[in-house]
């Protein structure tokens, strides 16, 4: 099979020449259930966990029989804290809890390959010159994704070229991340994504 190639693009976006990308990365089998699987480990990790309520056990107060049990005419009660009362306790209130779910070293690369090649077969992955920002620059970053044609990006840059992702980060609906914040789910969520060239070998070590 042929090594998949995507254009790299300078500041201004032209396509200056194809790069060849790693075939064992960008060239990978599609795993729809091991990318699901990855997804939903990486969206259950961002859930706090933190959404509680009261039992009866622990509404404060309640500790005497609101009235006797026989002879009143009304219904027996023994305390004022039962879920039906007013200021009571909640019944099968949700408790504090931890949603992560384990997903393997293995299945998790496989997922970010399989993500990697889709973009990779269907056009939508491109290569990023970064040397050509020696500014920031919002208006050169909108230009340039002008000229490539493509929609919602997401942008990966390493940490040492801020010029680039300052120059993205003001965009609507463009998400700017480092290779080490790079997951399967922005892969999915993106329709393009861009790499700067030294985040290339980055995002290949972090999907090897």
């Amino acid at each position: 099979m042929a090594a998949p190639k995507a254009p790299l693009l300078d500041f201004a976006g032209k396509k200056s020449k194809d790069v060849s990308l790693e075939a064992e990365v960008f060239g990978a089998e599609v795993k729809p259930h091991v990318v699901h699987e990855t997804v939903r480990a990486e969206m259950n990790a961002h859930r706090s966990g933190t959404r509680a309520a009261k039992s009866r056990g622990l509404v404060s107060g309640g500790r005497s029989k609101p009235w006797r049990q026989k002879g009143t005419g009304r219904a027996r009660a023994g305390t004022t804290r039962a879920p039906h009362w007013t200021g009571g306790g909640v019944a099968f209130p949700p408790s504090p809890r931890d949603f992560e779910l384990k997903v393997n070293r293995k299945t998790r690369r496989s997922a970010m390959r399989g993500a990697l090649s889709q973009h990779a077969a269907n056009g939508t992955f491109g290569v990023l010159d970064g040397s050509g920002f020696a500014e920031p620059s919002t208006k050169a970053a909108v230009d340039l994704l002008a000229k490539w044609g493509q929609e919602l990006p997401l942008v990966v840059v390493t940490k040492d070229e801020q010029n680039v992702a300052k120059s993205f980060r003001n965009l609507d609906k463009v998400v700017v991340v480092n290779p080490g914040q790079l997951e399967v789910a922005a892969l999915v969520w993106a329709k393009s994504v861009l790499v700067t060239e030294d985040a290339l070998e980055l995002v290949k070590a972090k999907a090897s």
